[in-house]
């Protein structure tokens, strides 16, 4: 079971790990060991998380999202499996977590009566500099 927050956690049948072969430097053991970690979340079924809190897990995990409502999370950062292991699952975690912030609601509101007045102000002095630019009436 992967604790998020106090009011959730996830089970382990929702969460599925497999091991692959990770690329980049390590010599003989990235072509011997299988290191890296793809965890696979399956949100949409998940019953420890709320409709609103899908979404917004949704949104949050962009392209690592697939079509069948799961979040796949591959990490190769280190040699050690079980590393890559916890790595994957803190990340997880944090998504999850960053999921469950409602974000505040944005009131519009309107410019005060002093900073309309001053922009006008300010657009009025400087269309009379332009003004100022253009050829004068010799007679």
């Amino acid at each position: 079971m992967l604790r998020i927050t106090d009011q959730i956690s996830l089970e382990d049948w929702e969460l599925t790990e497999s091991f692959t072969r990770a690329s980049g430097p390590g010599g003989q053991n990235v072509n011997k060991v299988s290191t890296a970690v793809e965890l696979r979340f399956e949100a949409e079924r998940s019953p420890n998380l709320s409709d609103a809190v899908k979404r917004r897990l949704r949104r949050l995990a962009g392209s690592r999202w697939t079509k069948d409502g799961a979040v796949v999370i591959f990490v190769q950062e280190t040699r050690h499996q079980a590393r890559n292991r916890e790595i994957a699952r803190e990340r997880l975690a944090e998504l999850v977590r960053r999921a469950t912030v409602v974000p505040k609601r944005r009131r519009p509101t309107k410019p005060t009566r002093g900073s309309v007045e001053r922009r006008l102000k300010a657009k009025k002095a400087r269309g009379d500099v332009k003004a100022l630019r253009g050829r004068t009436e010799t007679e």
